[in-house]
């Protein structure tokens, strides 16, 4: 029986049990590097990077109980946050997004090179020299809320172009990550225009529902057989079409909370649109939060982990010029 997290999102998916794959095989636990012995680049599919979003873990987990191996280059899998995976607790889901701080907000250099402490930063500094030769990233993420699946390509053309190739899902994300601290899909060379490594980020859909699982196998397939890490016939029943008429959204402006008292004026979930600039979508205690222009598109508003200083919604435009 599939427990319940929340009235809103039941827990409609069994999660994996991770410890056979703990040794890994890369001296770095739950990580595992297949060489094919062929020259071509190194490829990394990267799981759990939030340690409640547990539909890259099942792909993970089935791509290796598939035995699929690298054509040519290299294949890295990696479950990032085990730490918080394994605390997951469907009474209190959100707990097991990390342990001491956001995985997914430490990936400076200042930061990795600094003297702070913490599960996370001691886990990503683990990684580190692993993802240094990683030439091509897929970061698998999933959502607080239900919403359409989501490409988040980062604020370089190189980014924009990946997504483009890859051709799904539909909406491709086109922003420079969190005030917070810097994304993985960011880091180093994936975040520099003039390096030709790259990186996506695909928000899935909703944490615990099976569409997001069927959208981390569709995406993973497309990405390993672009790059031609597998054959046509490799993951066959996963791979999905691709999507004609990709829309481009770029994130112009992002809504970061004042207090606990932050409120959506309606139970948005994201890509909504608004013709008008002005309309009020939240209160923030006496602050007002209006749309700053015409046909403004929510990008992933939650309050799942609301706090002063956390990032809430994102305001987005269209992009019909690129």
């Amino acid at each position: 029986m599939l427990s319940t997290a929340d009235k809103a999102y039941p827990i409609e998916v069994a999660f994996p049990d991770l410890a056979r794959w703990q040794a890994g095989n890369t001296g770095i636990d739950h990580v595992f590097t297949f060489d094919s012995g062929r020259p071509g680049p190194h490829v990394m599919i990267n799981a759990l990077t939030h340690g409640n979003e547990v539909c890259g873990a099942i792909v993970l987990d089935e791509l290796l109980q598939r035995g699929i191996r690298p054509l040519r280059g290299k294949l890295t899998l990696a479950f990032a946050n085990v730490a918080a995976y394994r605390r997951f607790n469907p009474a209190d889901p959100d707990r097991a997004r990390f342990i001491d701080e956001d995985f997914n907000r430490i990936w400076s250099e200042s930061v990795l090179n600094g003297p702070r402490d913490s599960s996370e930063l001691r886990r990503a500094r683990a990684l580190r020299q692993l993802i240094d030769s990683v030439d091509y990233l897929l970061d698998l993420h999933s959502m607080h809320e239900s919403c359409a699946p989501l490409l988040l390509s980062g604020p370089c053309d190189k980014g924009i172009d990946f997504a483009r190739q890859l051709g799904f899902p539909a909406n491709i994300i086109v922003d420079a990550g969190h005030a917070q601290g810097c994304r993985l899909r960011d880091y180093a060379d994936f975040g520099n225009s003039a390096s030709p490594k790259n990186a996506l980020l695909v928000e899935c859909g909703q944490h615990w529902e099976r569409s997001a699982v069927v959208v981390a196998r569709q995406v993973t397939a497309r990405f390993l057989h672009m790059l031609e890490v597998i054959s046509q016939e490799h993951l066959h029943d996963w791979i999905a079409r691709p999507i004609e008429g990709q829309q481009i959204i770029r994130v112009t402006d992002a809504v970061v909370a004042d207090s606990l008292k932050f409120h959506f004026v309606e139970n948005f979930r994201g890509l909504e649109t608004f013709p008008y600039a002005g309309t009020l979508i939240a209160t923030d205690g006496p602050r007002e939060i209006r749309t700053p222009y015409d046909n403004c598109i929510l990008v992933m508003p939650s309050l799942r982990q609301l706090a002063p200083g956390v990032t809430v919604v994102r305001f987005g435009k269209l992009n019909h010029h690129t």
